[in-house]
């Protein structure tokens, strides 16, 4: 099992993922991304846009605000139902969430007399305006699921959706979560990739539903996660969303153990009622082949995109031991979200002919394959950071570079060396790469 604390180390030590605020002593379970975290983050919202929006005749996107109208958060449930139960020490006065400790009566901190269990709100309130006051107050989005049900009519209207269709969303969501923690699992301020697919109230909803769980393990592969690795999870009644009539968690296997990676939710015609009964504006649909109007019932795939980042660090992660004895780590990423697919060095940093000759290679790639210029330390240094950020290939210029027009070109996973031509880096590198 890959150790959480050694992940954690790599994502700071290389520039994956910071501790949030840290020179003022940071915030609990706040995380910024750096550099190299940027662009895994990047990579993924990328594949996930593409494979879920862009590559289907029956999507569009959407890009809705954080702070709504309060109203939106009484239709939907949310100031009513999205809450979670919790105790509180009253000698240390922390609080938890009474199913994630092993005794709800005794605080696992100081051993102090816990509370009764009452329930506590999830969504982060804000205030609109120079005074603060309950007319101004705003919350924060907990889910980004709300704009698109309350822009499904501006949709209808600005575009040639036919029902069946879906609208699909990224975006920052909040949640004041108790229990946080599982380093960027889960945490207070995160990022949400969903859809919402709607389809007529007598469409056989389970076989639709069916479809796009397969279609979710597909997104799972394309971004290099095992499948032996995701399990899908039926989640019963009690423990279901006030909204779902069906939802199915995938779970994926953490350092720390199987916990909930995406999911996908039948919410029926739940929020659209609700937000027409609040509203009063119509959310009908009228079918033209059915000659009849309707509210459409909606199945929800969703996908946490920090757990995703998660995950595929976690399935990347690897430390090999080498011949020598040493033992070499390594992030095994896959090419489409590997932050560099590529790296270029000159194999001695004082010599300018070397030098120059790399940047003029490196120069070359980049409009294709996203590329680094590397010469900080001697070669070995530079593989062994490249082997730990996640580069696929490594290419050296040396002296016969200058001689023979050709590299050497490295393979991250096997570290197997192979001469190349410069003019033919291009063509090889695309063939490797896809």
């Amino acid at each position: 099992m890959v150790n959480l604390e050694k992940i954690v180390s790599l994502c700071k030590r290389r520039g994956f993922v910071y501790p949030g605020s840290e020179i003022y002593g940071g915030l609990a379970n706040t995380y910024d991304y750096g550099p190299l975290g940027v662009e895994l983050k990047n990579n993924v919202k990328k594949i996930w846009w593409k494979y879920f929006v862009q590559d289907r005749d029956d999507m569009f996107g959407l890009e809705g605000g954080v702070i709504a109208n309060p109203k939106v958060w009484e239709a939907s449930g949310h100031v009513k139902e999205f809450k979670d139960p919790l105790v509180e020490c009253k000698k240390c006065h922390k609080r938890f969430r009474p199913d994630k400790i092993e005794d709800a009566s005794k605080c696992p901190e100081c051993g102090g007399e816990m509370t009764k269990e009452k329930q506590f709100s999830l969504l982060f309130k804000t205030f609109i305006g120079p005074v603060e006051g309950k007319q101004d107050m705003a919350y924060l989005r907990g889910e980004n699921a709300q704009n698109i049900f309350i822009n499904f009519k501006n949709v209808l209207d600005s575009s040639n959706a036919k029902i069946p269709f879906g609208i699909g969303q990224m975006g920052r969501c909040f949640r004041n979560e108790i229990t946080t923690g599982q380093f960027i699992f889960r945490t207070i301020e995160f990022e949400i990739m969903e859809l919402e697919y709607f389809i007529a109230p007598d469409a056989k909803w389970e076989s639709i539903f069916e479809d796009w769980l397969q279609y979710i393990h597909g997104f799972g592969k394309l971004i290099g996660l095992d499948k032996k690795k995701l399990r899908d999870t039926e989640i019963s009644e009690k423990d279901r969303a006030h909204y779902s009539k069906r939802t199915v968690d995938l779970y994926y296997e953490f350092p720390f153990g199987q916990d909930e990676l995406w999911a996908i939710a039948y919410r029926t015609n739940y929020d659209l009622s609700n937000h027409q009964k609040i509203s009063g504006q119509s959310l009908e649909y009228f079918d033209d082949q059915a000659k009849k109007k309707y509210i459409p019932h909606v199945i929800e795939p969703t996908f946490g995109l920090d757990r995703t980042i998660l995950a595929i660090l976690s399935e990347a992660y690897q430390e090999e031991k080498l011949e020598n004895g040493e033992t070499r780590t390594v992030l095994k990423l896959h090419p489409s979200v590997a932050p560099y697919q590529i790296a270029v060095f000159p194999l001695l940093r004082n010599k300018p002919e070397l030098v120059k000759k790399s940047k003029e290679i490196h120069e070359s790639l980049r409009s294709d394959f996203t590329a680094e210029f590397d010469d900080n330390g001697n070669i070995g240094k530079r593989y062994r950071r490249q082997d730990e950020i996640g580069t696929p290939y490594c290419i050296t210029v040396d002296f016969d570079s200058l001689k023979n027009n050709d590299v050497t070109v490295r393979d991250r996973d096997t570290m197997a060396q192979e001469r190349i031509k410069i003019d033919k880096l291009s063509s090889y590198l695309k063939d490797k790469l896809q």
